[in-house]
């Protein structure tokens, strides 16, 4: 498990930090994909749904870039 800190620009940010943004934008294109097929509206809470899509898909980065 070796994670270092990842060169942006000159500024050194840490790895959680750039898997979050990977997540985030990810999130927002499954997003708007169930949006436009209408699957949303079968969901009893989308906020709460949709939080734990990212939680899902920022654990399944992290795990997959530890390997």
């Amino acid at each position: 498990m070796t994670l270092s800190e990842v060169n942006l620009f000159g500024v050194y940010v840490a790895p959680i930090s750039v898997m979050m943004v990977a997540a985030w934008l990810a999130t927002i294109t499954l997003r708007r994909i169930a949006d436009r097929f209408g699957f949303l509206r079968y969901v009893w809470h989308p906020a709460l749904f949709v939080s734990a899509v990212y939680l899902i898909l920022l654990s399944s980065i992290v795990l997959l870039s530890v390997r």
